[in-house]
């Protein structure tokens, strides 16, 4: 087994609780922009000392209201700073906080409700009916996201919660995050302040480009949803940094903002990124947008292979992308999945650094992560400070660190040395990881053919036409793909062609053996709602399989 390890940055004291990053810049730098809200007549700032005062005012209220140390209290809503104000409400008072995300169904809350537990639940208004019909026979309080609270009999005092405050330790769990992954089945992660606050201190301090610029305030644009623990993990660490924060609803909404906010960096997915490069493609047009886009995927393989390129300045193509973006854009970390490495080469050919990162929910969303200084491209990073990671004989990638879960809710188990990632991948010698594969989307053929979807599937997402695709293939004597593609692209005349020329394409990375011998359109796209996705848009491959059945089997003829 190959392991390497990095020293921590940041130390976690034991009385140290995620709360005192807002409370402790409140008093220091009351007048400093926290987060930004989109409103209908631009956007909103909220300063530190207004959102410590919103936060401790509502942690009085839950306390009059009932709420106790280690009740869990649940939000449902989308990203905003009602959200946020209601997560660090709860967790001032030593209660525990379950997000259920905003585009859940009735069934998938019911599910989280009845094995959480909650005493309470505030919602935003679209998610209240959903709610409604989803509670527990058992009594659960629902608050609104923003609103006031029931009048409590008595109100907490400003010494009430200071001494509930002190009582909370840094080894206390602070949230239940619940995850499908690819499976549907939800289980649920505990994560303590010390394990958010190791993920997220240390990121930030291997960060200080991002996080910490000189001489101005960085800022960001969160779409990824504060329910999933890489969205909640970069709102944490910009509020311990001292970053100016703007919510978004969703990565939908993130390109006509961006060049309105004008982030310095961002957190996302392989998924954003190629949807920024596709609205590029639209903006300019094919005949202008090709040939750049060519040279800019020349320059960024040439920087993967380690030589020194220069800047692509004056190049009309890179100006037009860095004005989609705000013009001081500069960083993006990208995690969550593998990336395509023409996505990775075309953003990095257009001189933004792009810094691979590698984690789960039971990591805290963080395992291994690049820097400016420490970039190997194609690879995912290095551990993050205070992170072992290691390499099974087998190809299995384990972890163990400070911001590893103590287990599931309700499932107790055993400690254990190592997570085990189900994951695989390799290990060099100067400890940066590459993802090569996961253990569970290996598809098996009839005739014992082990083929790993993802280089197909990543490398068909990037036709301006395809929007997404599974690939097929379990105990098949075959692989065959479902092909969703953008709305705007299915009413043309040679769509299956373009798709057949694209699929052709793809099949000349891998062996005839591993090649798609058939594919499928589908006439509507993967989504979170109907629940073919994840929240971070990992494939549910149960899911579509059994939705589009017909479809495969019509594939694989008799």
């Amino acid at each position: 087994m190959r392991e390497f390890s990095v020293e921590p940055l940041v130390e976690i004291a034991d009385g140290a609780t995620l709360t005192d990053m807002a409370y402790d810049r409140a008093r220091r730098e009351p007048d400093l922009v926290a987060l930004a809200a989109r409103t209908p007549d631009g956007w909103r700032e909220v300063r530190y000392g207004e959102f410590a005062a919103q936060a401790a005012d509502l942690a009085r209220s839950l306390l009059g209201a009932g709420v106790r140390p280690g009740d869990r209290v649940a939000i449902l809503g989308g990203n905003s700073v009602d959200w946020l104000v209601a997560d660090f409400a709860a967790l001032s008072l030593g209660a525990i906080t379950v997000p259920v995300y905003p585009t859940a169904s009735a069934e998938q809350i019911r599910a989280v409700l009845d094995d959480a537990g909650p005493v309470a639940c505030f919602t935003a208004p679209e998610a209240r009916p959903r709610l409604l019909s989803a509670l527990p026979s058992r009594d659960i309080a629902v608050w609104s996201l923003g609103g006031p609270l029931p009048s409590p009999a008595r109100r907490a005092g400003a010494a009430d919660l200071a001494e509930h405050r002190a009582a909370v330790r840094a080894d206390d769990p602070a949230t239940i995050v619940y995850t499908s992954g690819t499976t549907g089945t939800p289980k649920g992660v505990v994560l303590t302040h010390r394990n958010i606050l190791a993920a997220a201190c240390n990121v930030v301090a291997l960060l200080p480009e991002l996080f910490n610029p000189p001489g101005t305030q960085a800022s960001t644009l969160l779409f990824l949803p504060l329910a999933h623990v890489y969205g909640r993990v970069v709102a944490f660490g910009g509020l311990w940094a001292g970053v100016k924060t703007g919510l978004v609803a969703s990565a939908n909404d993130l390109v006509a903002e961006l060049p309105v906010f004008r982030p310095h960096f961002l957190a996302g997915v392989p998924y954003v990124l190629e949807k920024i490069r596709k609205a590029l493609r639209q903006r300019l047009g094919e005949a202008a947008f090709a040939p750049a886009e060519q040279a800019a995927m020349a320059r960024g393989a040439a920087r993967r292979r380690g030589e020194t390129v220069e800047p692509a300045t004056g190049d009309p193509v890179r100006q037009a992308l860095h004005t989609v973006l705000g013009g001081r854009l500069t960083h993006m970390i990208c995690g969550g999945a593998s990336l395509d490495p023409d996505t990775l080469d075309f953003f990095t050919g257009m001189d933004l650094t792009v810094l691979g990162a590698y984690g789960l929910t039971e990591t805290t969303s963080t395992a291994t992560m690049s820097a400016p200084t420490a970039n190997r491209l194609g690879r995912s990073g290095r551990p993050v400070p205070g992170t072992t990671v290691a390499v099974a004989d087998d190809g299995e990638i384990l972890i163990r660190g400070p911001h590893v879960s103590p287990g599931y809710w309700r499932a107790p188990a055993e400690p254990q040395e190592w997570v085990h990632t189900g994951d695989l991948g390799d290990l060099d010698d100067d400890g940066y990881l590459k993802i090569t594969g996961r253990r569970k989307e290996i598809l098996v053929t009839s005739g014992g053919k082990n083929v790993a979807p993802a280089v197909l599937e990543d490398r068909l997402r990037q036709h301006p036409l395809i929007s997404n695709c599974m690939l097929v293939g379990e105990a098949r004597p075959y692989v065959t793909a479902l092909i969703t593609v953008d709305p705007s692209a299915a009413s043309r005349d040679d769509l299956e062609k373009e798709i057949a020329a694209a699929v052709q394409s793809a099949n000349t990375l891998v062996s005839r053996a591993e090649s798609i011998r058939a594919f499928r359109i589908l006439p509507t796209e993967f989504t979170i709602a109907r629940g073919h996705l994840t929240p971070s848009l990992r494939l549910r491959r149960a899911a579509i399989e059994k939705d589009f059945a017909a479809e495969i089997e019509a594939m694989y003829p008799a």
